[in-house]
């Protein structure tokens, strides 16, 4: 008996060795297939690599070529915003306007501020409930979408109707941003 468990400790030994011995071989052999096997193959692997690099330095220097032209549409953009002092009355009027031109109520209007100072700008979130009905409310929107001024409509939320509102009528809460400069 105890002959017999040598006898299958070697034969398991020995397959465990069989087993790692094909591992090393099929690991070489991997290894051997990966790598270029001759200079042809190396000098192609290289010149994509090389080419792809070439590419990306492009892409950098002209980035860096562009860099002037997208600063001054920046500081245009920037010029383009209404300046603090005269902001809020500015999107007010234009609201009230906007609405008016579409046949739509500028019920409440409330706006909370924040500052952006390493950029020198206010960014304004203004809350509105606006009622109409839906081609009008599609012609405000449009207006504001088309505004010389920026205008981030970041949500419409349909409000609850009064029981006194006409059945083709509704009530839509509106939240919007927009940028003021800071300064004059």
């Amino acid at each position: 008996m105890r002959r017999d468990f040598t006898v299958r400790k070697r034969a398991i030994l020995g397959s465990v060795i069989l087993l790692v011995l094909t591992d090393v071989a099929l690991a070489a052999y991997s290894w051997q297939l990966s790598a270029p096997h001759a200079p042809q193959q190396q000098l192609a692997m290289e010149t994509r690599q090389h080419s792809v690099l070439k590419a990306d330095i492009k892409r950098a220097q002209d980035i860096r070529e562009n860099i002037p032209a997208i600063q001054k549409d920046c500081d245009q953009f920037e010029e383009s915003l209404f300046p603090a002092s005269a902001g809020y009355s500015s999107v007010r009027s234009e609201l009230g306007a906007t609405a008016k031109k579409n046949g739509i109520q500028l019920e409440g209007y409330s706006s909370r501020e924040t500052k952006i100072a390493n950029r020198g700008m206010t960014e304004v979130a203004i809350d509105a409930t606006v009622s109409g009905d839906y081609v009008s409310m599609i012609g405000f929107l449009n207006g504001l979408q088309r505004s010389a001024n920026l205008y981030q409509v970041d949500s419409l939320t349909l409000a609850s109707e009064n029981a006194n509102q006409a059945s083709n009528v509704i009530k839509v809460v509106l939240h919007v941003r927009t940028y003021f400069r800071m300064g004059t």
